[in-house]
């Protein structure tokens, strides 16, 4: 009986542990954590470049890895790529910004 408890202890540890490790983030690959707090980023900078007026929200594409925004597209002006890393810029949890944006 306490080889089995013994046997069932040792599965539940391990069970654990490759999950543990499984979720952890690496220098290419996000957390669970980290990607959700990533999805959240790039929802509040769509947001934030849909709600100013003088942008076509449809011409910018935006992605954020571990806090770090890129935004890529095209538009006609490069006021208009400077006021989306403005944008980018004022949202919170946002390291940085890659405006990698082009004039059309």
């Amino acid at each position: 009986m306490k080889q089995l408890r013994t046997y069932f202890s040792a599965l539940f540890l391990a069970t654990t542990l490759v999950t543990v490790v499984g979720c952890a983030s690496t220098s290419t690959q996000e957390g669970t954590g980290e990607y959700v707090d990533d999805s959240v980023i790039t929802t509040k900078v769509k947001t934030a470049i849909f709600n100013e007026p003088t942008l076509k929200s449809a011409e910018i594409n935006v992605e954020t890895f571990k806090g770090v925004v890129q935004l890529s597209g095209f538009v006609g002006a490069h006021a208009s790529a400077s006021k989306a890393a403005e944008l980018a810029r004022g949202v919170n949890g946002v390291k940085s910004v890659k405006n990698d944006i082009r004039m059309k």
